[in-house]
C-alpha cells in the first residue's frame, strides 16, 4: 500500500517577539488547541501561492511573497500514521489587521512567545517553531 503523505503550508506570524496561534473550533481534529495559521497545498497550486491564499482565508492578511521567508521543511508522521511534509514559511510584514476570519473554525488569536509555548500547541506546529528558532532547516520526526 502506497502512503501519500499530505503537503501543508504553514505561516509563523512574527510581531515583537511573538508568533501568532489559532486555537481550532468545530473542525472534528484537534479542537481547543493552538496552531499556526496553515493548509494543504491544493491541487496544482505552489507552496507560496498556498500560504498567500491561507493567509487571506484564516487571518485575512495579504501577503507578499518576497516578504516571505522559508525557515522550516518537515517531514512528519503522526502518532496515528499520517505523513505530512510541512514546509514553514515566517514573515514579519502583511497588508490589513490580522483577525479571525473563520470564526466557525477558529475560537480566537493569541500572540505567544515562541521560546515558550503553550502545552496545547499542536505537536507538529510546535515542533516546527522549535526548529525555526534553533535555525535547523529540515527535520524528520516519527519515522
Amino acid at each position: 500500500m502506497t502512503q501519500r503523505a499530505y503537503v501543508d503550508a504553514l505561516i509563523i506570524f512574527e510581531r515583537a517577539g511573538q508568533v501568532l496561534l489559532a486555537e481550532r473550533a468545530n473542525t472534528g481534529y484537534a479542537d481547543g488547541r493552538l496552531n499556526l495559521p496553515s493548509g494543504k497545498v491544493e491541487h496544482g497550486e505552489s507552496v507560496v501561492r498556498a500560504v498567500v491564499r491561507e493567509a487571506r482565508e484564516e487571518v485575512g492578511v495579504d501577503l507578499d511573497p518576497a516578504a516571505l521567508r522559508i525557515v522550516h521543511t518537515m517531514h512528519y508522521r503522526s502518532p496515528e500514521g499520517s505523513a505530512r511534509v510541512g514546509f514553514f514559511f515566517a514573515t514579519n510584514r502583511w497588508a490589513g489587521a490580522l483577525h479571525n476570519a473563520e470564526p466557525h473554525k477558529c475560537a480566537g488569536l493569541f500572540w505567544h512567545d515562541p521560546r515558550r509555548l503553550p502545552g496545547t500547541v499542536v505537536r507538529y506546529n510546535a515542533l516546527g517553531i522549535g526548529h525555526y528558532l534553533r535555525g535547523e532547516p529540515v527535520s524528520v520526526h516519527g519515522w
